[in-house]
């Protein structure tokens, strides 16, 4: 059942009234009329009225993104203790690189295109802290017609205070610029390119075609994922995580989730919207290659949009090795120290993010108020009864015992997900596969640190956690059932699941 909306009420209380019940009907009865004139109500309409008194009563609100140090971006607390010795001076080295702002040539920092989203990956992940997701200001909204990207346009999708994007088109062109159905596509269209600038030589390419795509509704976006706690998602093994997943298929809601796999060596992958990425070496490289165009040990070519690589040439010879240093772009340095500064930046970026600790709960503020721990409880066991926990695990299990640092080893991962992909419906496909995620599938996302985050759902299409809910509920969605449970609880209880999860 919706929420009461204003209309609503207008219907039904265009003046005051008074109730009585007859038998099975309820008789409402307006100042203007006698009581045997009262509108009859039948029994089935009760339930409606008693909801839009309540909903008018209490009205249920997103606490929205809580403020304040909940200790987020820091390192696990062996890492800080140095337990292997050097291990907090690999942390620190990633966290430095983190925030490197990539050049083309001419600088320590080069690599950076043709093509390019960001230049730096704390540019991308930012929210709250060092690690985590999209900023409340949009970087890439500068970007178009600076020293950055001189030559570019701000792409139509952009704003100021919009979400860190990657946008995709799901499908290549026909000859007229409509999606070609037949001709998956799915690979990251980057949104700028360095032409024009002083450190990239002639190299001029053009922007992909996103207002064609825009047309035709052939376009979706991803923002960053967070990284905090990502270190004890990849230290889970598959037996932990196959165990979970038997234990989830014991539920009333139709929910059956499976694992996206690796396609080398058919292992449990579990990183990124769709779980396609195998390890955080992995995510990282492939970012660096994909968001920045740097070149590296694990995507060692240059990289042309999906377009230009599948059904072009390519790029043109005036656009490769633009740094002229060679290839990869981005390697190790056996000369360098101390230690740490031997490592390629895609290993200090994954050295970083494995390390950082996982989100802390914290208390939540409403309108003022400090939201007291008994509605956060009461919420917490609401978001199991209904099934949302079904997948949104509060444990997904134990790690194993870790050769890096002990925190990451025998350690509980409360990241409230179940790692598995779950198709998610109409509202929310995107019509992209990735490894063994279909276009309408998705990783379960962890929610521990949510409290935090601006924009939600992969795409960052809403702020607000009460539509994002609503979006899990679609035709061929595995959450429809949760959804319509968490439809018709009270506004009292839904406003209990929203704090929880602010909580978390």
């Amino acid at each position: 059942m919706s929420q009461p909306t204003a209309a609503d009420a207008e219907v039904y209380f265009k003046e005051p009234i008074r109730l009585s019940v007859e038998g099975n009907r309820l008789r409402a009865h307006s100042g203007a009329v006698s009581p045997k004139e009262g509108i009859v109500i039948r029994k089935a309409t009760i339930a409606v009225i008693v909801t839009l008194v309540a909903g008018f009563a209490f009205a249920q609100t997103d606490p929205g993104v809580q403020s304040g140090n909940r200790g987020t971006g820091t390192a696990l607390s062996s890492v800080l203790g140095n337990d292997n010795p050097g291990i907090l001076d690999f942390f620190n080295d990633g966290q430095l690189r983190f925030q490197d702002v990539e050049s083309v040539s001419g600088g320590e920092d080069n690599g950076l295109g043709p093509r390019f989203n960001s230049v730096s990956c704390s540019s991308c992940h930012t929210q709250p802290a060092l690690g985590g997701s999209s900023a409340p200001v949009n970087p890439e909204f500068a970007f178009a017609g600076s020293p950055t990207a001189p030559n570019d346009t701000v792409p139509y999708f952009l704003s100021a205070n919009g979400p860190t994007v990657e946008a995709r088109f799901p499908f290549f062109f026909n000859k007229n610029g409509t999606p070609n159905f037949n001709a998956p596509n799915g690979g990251v269209e980057d949104l700028f390119t360095v032409s024009g600038r002083s450190d990239a030589g002639s190299c001029s390419l053009p922007q992909p075609s996103f207002n064609t795509a825009g047309q035709y509704n052939n376009i979706i976006f991803r923002i960053p994922t967070p990284t905090f706690g990502a270190g004890l998602i990849e230290n889970l093994d598959d037996s932990t995580l196959l165990v979970n997943q038997a234990a989830n298929s014991h539920n009333k809601f139709g929910i059956s989730g499976t694992f996206n796999r690796n396609g080398n060596d058919g292992t449990i992958s579990r990183f990124g919207w769709k779980a396609q990425n195998k390890s955080l070496l992995i995510f990282s490289g492939e970012a660096y290659n994909v968001e920045m165009g740097i070149s590296n040990f694990l995507f060692t070519q240059e990289r042309p949009l999906p377009g230009e690589d599948q059904q072009q040439t390519g790029l043109p010879s005036n656009c490769l090795n633009l740094s002229g240093q060679g290839y990869p772009e981005d390697a190790s340095h056996p000369g360098a120290s101390p230690g740490y500064a031997v490592l390629d930046d895609a290993s200090a970026f994954s050295n970083f993010m494995r390390t950082l600790a996982p989100p802390a709960p914290g208390t939540v503020m409403l309108n003022g108020k400090q939201v007291s721990q008994q509605d956060i409880s009461q919420g917490a066991a609401l978001f199991s009864s209904i099934g949302c926990a079904t997948c949104h695990n509060p444990t997904v299990g134990t790690t194993q015992g870790s050769n890096i640092t002990g925190s990451l080893g025998n350690a509980p991962v409360n990241a409230y997900s179940d790692l598995e992909i779950h198709h998610m419906g109409s509202t929310l496909a995107d019509n992209v596969a990735q490894g063994g995620a279909g276009g309408d599938q998705f990783r379960t996302a962890p929610l521990w640190g949510l409290g935090q985050r601006i924009f939600l759902l992969h795409d960052g299409r809403t702020k607000d956690l009460g539509s994002a809910i609503t979006a899990h509920g679609s035709r061929g969605s595995e959450a429809s059932t949760v959804q319509q449970n968490y439809r018709v609880l009270s506004p009292q209880q839904q406003q209990q699941i929203l704090d929880f999860l602010r909580s978390l």
